[in-house]
């Protein structure tokens, strides 16, 4: 398990990462569907910054495990929203653009602290940088186009109607290939999370100038 077997550092990372960085994906998602016209989830108290509301323990635990997971989805009808075409693919692109945006300005206040001469410890520097790293990681997997991931959402609008049809077939087996991407990444040779996590590992050492 990535946590338990973890430094201290990347488990406060993990931490603070798996807390902030959910809580910006849902509350994203809400507030721009809120804005385009779905007004459900500001009903059912999603357009909020309190964790708990977004708290989702199956996606923590994947979390803790794996590295990446998810919150408590955000019921949204893509009926009520305007544009109806591009709507939904707006909500959904707005998690993943959420977790971007975080760790662009975790990043911002690594240098700083940086410059100033305030991260000469190893711990506080790579707890921060963990967190930059890990919110990149969360948002470069949920615009992986399998649902129920964001990019599922932010795909399928964007397709002709007879292309969405075929591919809106497929969407029940979403979670088992997710399962499965997760037992070659962890129990086999082949690792399709490898490339994901080496990916975000460049951009978050691009953001922090590494």
């Amino acid at each position: 398990m990535l946590f338990f077997d973890a430094t201290p550092a990347v488990q406060i990372g993990l931490l603070i990462a798996l807390i902030a960085g959910i809580t910006f994906h849902e509350f994203s998602h809400a507030l721009v569907a809120d804005q385009l016209g779905d007004h459900r989830p500001r009903a059912l108290g999603r357009v909020s910054l309190n964790p708990v509301r977004h708290f989702e323990p199956i996606g923590a635990v994947m979390f803790l495990i794996a590295g990446f997971g998810w919150g408590k989805p955000v019921p949204i009808n893509a009926a009520t929203l305007s544009p109806q075409r591009t709507g939904l693919t707006l909500v959904a692109v707005a998690g993943p653009m959420a977790n971007f945006v975080l760790a662009a300005v975790v990043a911002v206040l690594y240098r700083a602290l940086q410059l100033a001469g305030l991260l000469d410890a190893h711990l506080p520097r790579d707890i921060i940088a963990n967190v930059v790293f890990f919110n990149v990681a969360l948002g470069i997997f949920n615009l992986l186009p399998i649902p129920p991931l964001d990019g599922y959402n932010v795909l399928v609008p964007l397709l002709p109607p007879k292309q969405a049809y075929a591919v809106r077939r497929y969407a029940p087996y979403g979670l088992g290939v997710l399962l499965g991407i997760l037992v070659m990444s962890y129990l086999t040779p082949v690792n399709p999370l490898g490339w994901l996590f080496s990916l975000a590992s460049s951009v978050a050492r691009v953001l922090i100038g590494a």
